[in-house]
């Protein structure tokens, strides 16, 4: 195995001290694992690439490796979110750049990059465009601590990996305002449905959205504050703006850049997203959340299931 990263800095911190301090302290490499100083030789004769970057940087990530891969090369990756401004899924960008040479995976869930490596019991969704890769990078990614389910709806396991992250934003600033119990568990139920909604107008089976990929992680990620965007969520119910969040945060938090992008297609597509449009609305157009709050209970009453 080959890791290889953009950061020479961090790339050689990790090469000499055989893990990643800055990200996952604690978290030894294994033996069989080398740091590699080019993205060439990373990719030098490997059958697997997984790819994990944030979503504003997949297309500029796939299009860096495309002339290094092996012709019989298998992609996946395990990025969250619609690509801005194009309302692309990772799975179409990746179709787009690398062309239909390559069978492709989406890995999602549930998983706290630190509790994956502490060794505590993970599970997670893998889907993939052929049915033997999916169930294959299941095997190689299983272990007595980590189990992957396989699965073919890869629009579906992509669209709740992207809406959680706007959810999660909302649920940090409930829970940040004290709204308690009641309206933390509202806002995940009811955004499940509109993820759901989305997800089955793109295409996506209705059933994903029960699983790991969809409930599973929306749950984990508002709940909990290892999410990064929940943690976004309460530094702006603490009066923090965006960059001053971000910043105490220091990682990429996408639930900000989600957001606009789910506004997008679900705009295009005329699917009502009611709570992640006010959660878009506190974030880009400064509506305070308070008052997002009391647009949404005071909606038109309607059907619980539409």
């Amino acid at each position: 195995m080959r890791l290889w990263g953009r950061d020479d800095e961090q790339r050689a911190l990790m090469k000499a001290e055989r893990v990643n301090n800055k990200y996952l302290p604690g978290a030894d490499f294994p033996d069989n694992l080398s740091v590699a100083d080019t993205i060439e030789e990373c990719l030098d004769g490997m059958q697997d690439v997984l790819v994990s970057v944030p979503s504003h940087a997949l297309r500029e990530t796939l299009t860096a490796l495309k002339p290094h891969l092996e012709s019989h090369a298998r992609v996946s990756w395990a990025t969250k979110g619609f690509e801005l401004h194009t309302g692309k899924l990772p799975h179409q960008v990746a179709n787009e750049v690398l062309g239909d040479d390559h069978k492709l995976a989406v890995l999602s869930g549930p998983t706290f990059a630190r509790e994956v490596g502490d060794g505590l019991p993970t599970a997670m969704t893998i889907a993939a465009n052929d049915a033997d890769f999916g169930h294959q990078m299941a095997e190689s990614l299983s272990s007595p601590n980590f189990r992957a389910y396989t699965s073919d709806d890869m629009v579906g396991v992509e669209v709740g990996g992207a809406i959680k992250n706007v959810l999660a934003i909302g649920a940090g600033m409930s829970d940040g305002l004290g709204f308690g119990a009641n309206t933390r568990i509202a806002l995940i139920n009811r955004g499940l449905v509109e993820m759901t909604r989305l997800g089955v107008a793109l295409g996506a089976k209705k059933e994903t959205f029960m699983g790991l990929a969809g409930m599973g992680d929306l749950v984990l990620t508002c709940t909990d504050d290892l999410s990064r965007n929940r943690r976004m969520g309460l530094a702006l119910a603490a009066g923090k703006t965006i960059e001053e969040a971000q910043e105490e945060i220091q990682q990429v938090v996408e639930g900000v850049l989600a957001a606009e992008a789910v506004e997008e297609v679900a705009a295009k597509l005329g699917v009502e997203m009611p709570i992640c449009h006010e959660i878009y609305r506190i974030l880009y157009d400064g509506v305070a959340p308070r008052k997002a709050v009391e647009n949404l209970m005071s909606r038109a009453i309607g059907p619980e299931i539409a």
